[in-house]
């Protein structure tokens, strides 16, 4: 009796083609992932540099840098309102929504912002410029991943950084920042950075909960109003990254480009005290542990999904990948534009 070959295969060939096939699968979905990465983190350095660019051509334009608070008048120069960012609208191609804006008075309440109410359709348009897309697909209106460079640790009621409150503000250290005042040099200096945008599920938010940890704020009473050296300074960093894993986030409105306030460095600004992708704290010694923010005592360092660093762009024009590990006394002069810290591309 003559037999035929068989033409099918056994069942363990097909597990064996199976398993090769998961392989290779798990061989090359982190090398897609990576893929993606890398791309969202080069849209989110494209955005650093059109904004730094947006920089510059203000400073040509007006003979100073864009401030983070702006107000009026010397008489009408308190409380919340629109934010510096609004003014870079027109130099970033979004000249049609800056027409949009109806300018009123500040107010001494976000909830009773009167910029809202007649500025519904600049409140309610999200500009893709503003938005980093590592931070993820959900987006409330208004929500920006940049914030600008409010200062180094010893200087913050100085406002030793490139984007600082209008000088109609009631402090005297606020004044107009030119590129002749970025002494350090400008590839020295940090102009913008990123964070990720705030959640408002604060409570549910404790220390070691990241990532989304690093998207609010926390309140530390062990840390003093002033910090006026390193020691202390360091002692502030300390107690905000001590704090008891149950602790739960206070406020959680990282990234707005809407309003501002000249106190809070939670919205449109960050500062350089702590170093980046560390969790944020406020002193409950100064009144900031509130819903809206933290005060210039505080930490707000940047942040980002980006593996092991944050995307920074400098006072030059040029877009730098900032390390997690970056030295602190490196990070403290990158924000400062007139310390007189030297510093060499190595050491960021």
């Amino acid at each position: 009796m003559n037999s035929r070959p068989s033409r099918g295969f056994t069942l363990i060939e097909l597990l064996v083609v199976i398993a090769i096939i998961a392989v290779l699968i798990a061989l090359l979905l982190p090398a897609v992932q990576a893929a993606r990465e890398a791309a969202r983190r080069s849209q989110c350095i494209n955005n650093l540099k059109q904004i730094g660019l947006a920089f510059h051509n203000y400073e040509s334009t007006h003979g100073s840098f864009i401030p983070s608070c702006i107000y009026p008048s010397p008489t009408d120069n308190w409380g919340w309102g629109p934010s510096g960012i609004l003014s870079m609208l027109p130099f970033i191609e979004q000249g049609t929504l800056w027409n949009a804006y109806n300018v009123g008075p500040v107010s001494s309440n976000a909830s009773g912002f009167a910029e809202y109410n007649k500025n519904t359709t600049v409140f309610n348009t999200q500009v893709a410029s503003f938005l980093c897309p590592s931070d993820g697909p959900e987006r409330n209106v208004t929500l920006c991943n940049y914030v600008g460079n409010y200062g180094g640790p010893f200087q913050l009621q100085a406002f030793s950084g490139t984007f600082i409150p209008t000088p109609h503000t009631d402090f005297p250290g606020s004044v107009p920042v030119k590129m002749a005042s970025i002494t350090d040099g400008t590839s020295n200096t940090a102009l913008f950075s990123e964070v990720l945008t705030g959640t408002p599920n604060t409570a549910q938010t404790t220390p070691g909960a990241m990532p989304k940890a690093k998207r609010v704020h926390f309140i530390a009473p062990s840390m003093s109003n002033f910090a006026a050296t390193a020691d202390a300074v360091n002692a502030n960093i300390a107690a905000c990254q001590s704090l008891p894993p149950t602790t739960t986030g206070a406020g959680g409105e990282r990234g707005d480009w809407f309003r501002a306030y000249p106190f809070y460095v939670n919205f449109c600004v960050y500062n350089h005290v702590s170093p980046p992708n560390s969790i944020a704290c406020a002193s409950s010694q100064t009144g900031a542990g509130n819903t809206w923010g933290q005060d210039y005592y505080g930490t707000a360092p940047p942040s980002s999904n980006h593996s092991g660093g944050v995307n920074m762009a400098l006072a030059d024009g040029s877009v730098r990948f900032v390390k997690d590990s970056i030295n602190r006394t490196a990070w403290w002069a990158l924000g400062s534009r007139n310390g007189g810290e030297v510093l060499s591309s190595d050491q960021f």
